[in-house]
């Protein structure tokens, strides 16, 4: 057989190698299944290493140092203005995925999965064809699809000139433009927004309709009055009606929804209008997988779909684009077809925008409640009432929590402030393990910390909150 007509064999082929696929691939080898882990990247790790969570995190950890510096001014700490050198914070941002890219390459081999480097496309529901591999068909008795998502499209505004770029093209900037227009309201477009900011860009911003729109309007405030101080502008309610690319800029023209116009220029134009599920050129048309019309896969709680032989996590999969969901269901895929009793069955995904302030939120939420008539309290901390978000200046922030009216148990919290990434976890533990405002009051919190807000909005639930005089609603 002559290389390009080889057909390999295995019990399980993971399509992608994101979170979702290389969890998947790792957890289904350990579980003792042969697996070939295929993915178009030369090593594993996806959008999220490669385009998107990592590089992302790096260049707003160094936006957070800089607006740290200018907030250490109001507690007569000053610095100069910081100097940016472009190529080395490039290089940074090279070495940290690098660092990581090796260590999933390690685990990889490690674990003696086949990692192959090529487009899958179904021809059946057992067989894919690869592109530009030596391996040209692989036979498989399952095989999961975890290819992620991609940059939505808008068609007033198409990237790929030299000044209008999608979320990808903004994490690889050679420079730094001197005005930047922000096409979108999401929280990809709001890190990128504070990110380049931050690096000295005059930073506007188009929004359809509002800031996080979905998102508790109570945690968004104290993030608009911070975008409302960054921004040069911020227009809401308002749509791109067009777009020219220039040799000296783009022509922008927005439409409010009053009907009026404004027409800039501005250096680069950044389009983050959201995600869509990367399920177009799979050939899932000859199999039994069910697709929607938006182009996500349908499945279960075991992560089945429609065909018996094929599984799917991840973005591709209805519901938040988040890595760490991803994760959880590429495990609970490796030990269903492990024979395991397995099932996705999560009650709080944590959900986190990392601008400063950081909004986290898991569990129930506000207008989930509303919506679908489910009786809830929420109790508020104010940051205002925190010995520790005084002492770093942070006390805009607030700390919610929803709770059961009858028995206290917690069903849901949210956070806007300084480390909320990390805050949210406790709140997370408590919904998964179904614990009452008493547990999280009588749990006792190290003072000062922020961890404290946690458990003072709990004991405003039971009237025994020390730093602060709330009312249940």
């Amino acid at each position: 057989m002559v290389v390009g007509e080889i057909t390999q064999k295995t019990d399980l082929l993971v399509i992608g190698a994101g979170p979702g696929g290389y969890a998947a691939a790792f957890r289904a080898a350990d579980l003792g299944l042969d697996v070939i882990l295929v993915d178009n990247r030369e090593s594993p790790g996806g959008v999220c290493l490669f385009e998107g969570c990592i590089p992302s995190k790096v260049f707003l950890y160094l936006s957070e140092l800089i607006h740290d510096a200018r907030r250490a001014g109001k507690m007569c700490v000053h610095f100069n203005e910081p100097r940016l050198d472009v190529k080395e914070i490039r290089q940074w941002k090279k070495s940290v995925i690098n660092k990581l890219s090796h260590g999933l390459t390690g685990l990889t081999e490690k674990r003696n999965i086949q990692w192959l480097q090529a487009q899958a496309v179904f021809e059946d529901s057992s067989t894919v064809r690869l592109i530009d591999s030596d391996v040209a068909h692989i036979k498989f008795r399952h095989a999961i699809i975890a290819t992620g998502s991609a940059p939505q499209v808008l068609p007033t505004a198409v990237t790929g000139g030299k000044r209008i770029m999608n979320s990808t093209g903004a994490l690889d900037f050679q420079t730094v433009p001197g005005t930047l227009l922000v096409i979108g309201g999401g929280y990809i477009a709001l890190e990128l927004g504070q990110v380049y900011a931050a690096l000295g860009s005059k930073v506007s911003m188009a929004v359809r309709s509002k800031i996080l729109r979905e998102v508790d309007s109570e945690l968004v405030a104290p993030l608009a009055r911070k975008m409302s101080e960054l921004c040069e502008d911020i227009y809401l309610q308002t749509v791109v009606d067009s777009v020219k690319e220039n040799e000296n800029g783009v022509d922008v023209v927005l439409k409010g929804e009053d009907g009026k116009t404004v027409h800039k220029t501005f250096d680069r134009l950044l389009v983050a209008v959201g995600r869509v599920p990367v399920t177009q050129e799979l050939g899932l048309e000859k199999t039994e997988v069910e697709v929607d019309e938006k182009g996500f896969i349908a499945v279960n709680d075991k992560q089945q779909t429609a065909d018996a032989h094929i599984l799917a996590v991840g973005d591709v999969v209805k519901g938040p684009m988040l890595a760490h969901r991803a994760m959880r269901q590429g495990k609970v895929a490796a030990e269903v077809l492990a024979g395991m009793a397995s099932a996705y069955d999560v009650r709080a995904i944590p959900a986190v925008v990392y601008t400063d302030p950081q909004i986290a939120w898991c569990g129930l939420t506000e207008n989930e409640a509303k919506k679908d008539n489910i009786a809830y309290e929420v109790t508020r901390f104010p940051w205002g009432a925190s010995g520790r978000a005084a002492t770093m200046g942070i006390s805009e922030g607030l700390t919610k929590l929803f709770l059961e009216p009858e028995t206290g148990r917690i069903l849901g919290a949210g956070i806007v402030g300084r480390d909320a990434e990390a805050l949210i976890a406790e709140c997370v533990l408590a919904v998964e393990m179904g614990a009452l405002a008493e547990d999280l009051a009588l749990t006792v919190h190290p003072h000062p910390t922020l961890t404290e807000t946690e458990g003072e909005a709990a004991e405003i639930f039971l009237g025994t909150s020390t730093h602060f005089i709330g009312n249940r609603k």
